[in-house]
């Protein structure tokens, strides 16, 4: 897997991150350091009985920015529950925790949930941290069974093709998709990149067609996807 990234950011590993020089903190502002993010969001993940299998992480060049994601022991043959992890010295954005799937076949990448410690970073936050990403990384197994059941309803979702179109039209009055992702999502509904999407017209397919366009752009836009899901889900309950 692959951490693509958009924004100025470029790959680095677990020892590069620690290498980092964290900002002084001052009276109103205490950065916590990104390597600090991710020990804390395994040890909960691990505490839970979420097993990491893979990491993936990115700065900016400034080291400001963090980007990150891992891969969790699938529980699907077709695709992998992932953790999105973000952090900024910069105040550009609190700590957040995402959580989403990606599809083996391809890469896709899709969160259909966010979590955003949204708070400053403070020294109270900073104390406060442990107990706060343990919250958030409490409730995942519930949502990645839910991941799982919804995963499983738009692979038995049979789409017709006024109701595609329909759906992707509405996924641009949504902002989901900009003008010109319309025409690269009609194709790769129509024509699948991967033959393992070519079986069926299905949700699932559409889905993926969606999120093959928007490759490398979820990880930063966190929030495109569940807005996916909400059109998708539409759909799928017209057809049901």
């Amino acid at each position: 897997m692959t951490l693509m990234l958009h924004a100025g950011a470029e790959p680095c590993d677990y020892d590069a991150l620690r290498a980092l020089v964290t900002p002084e903190a001052t009276d109103t502002h205490v950065p916590i350091p990104h390597h600090r993010v991710v020990d804390l969001v395994k040890y909960s993940l691990g505490y839970f009985g979420h097993e990491v299998t893979e990491e993936n992480y990115g700065v900016t060049e400034d080291g400001a920015r963090f980007f990150g994601l891992l891969s969790l022991r699938s529980l699907d043959g077709a695709y992998e529950d992932t953790v999105g992890l973000r952090n900024s010295h910069d105040k550009k954005f609190p700590i957040g925790i995402s959580f989403g799937s990606r599809v083996f076949v391809c890469d896709n990448l899709a969160f259909i949930a966010e979590h955003v410690i949204k708070r400053k970073h403070t020294a109270n936050a900073k104390r406060d941290l442990p107990g706060l990403v343990g919250e958030l990384v409490e409730p995942l197994g519930d949502q990645r069974e839910a991941q799982h059941r919804t995963i499983e309803r738009y692979r038995a979702t049979e789409l017709t093709p006024p109701l595609a179109d329909h759906a992707i039209m509405e996924m641009y009055r949504q902002g989901i998709i900009n003008v010109t992702r319309i025409a690269e999502v009609q194709k790769e509904w129509e024509e699948p990149s991967f033959e393992a999407f070519q079986a069926d017209h299905s949700a699932w397919r559409l889905f993926n067609a969606v999120t093959y366009a928007l490759t490398g752009r979820v990880t930063e836009n966190a929030q495109a996807t569940p807005r996916l899901h909400k059109v998708i889900d539409a759909v799928c309950e017209r057809v049901h």
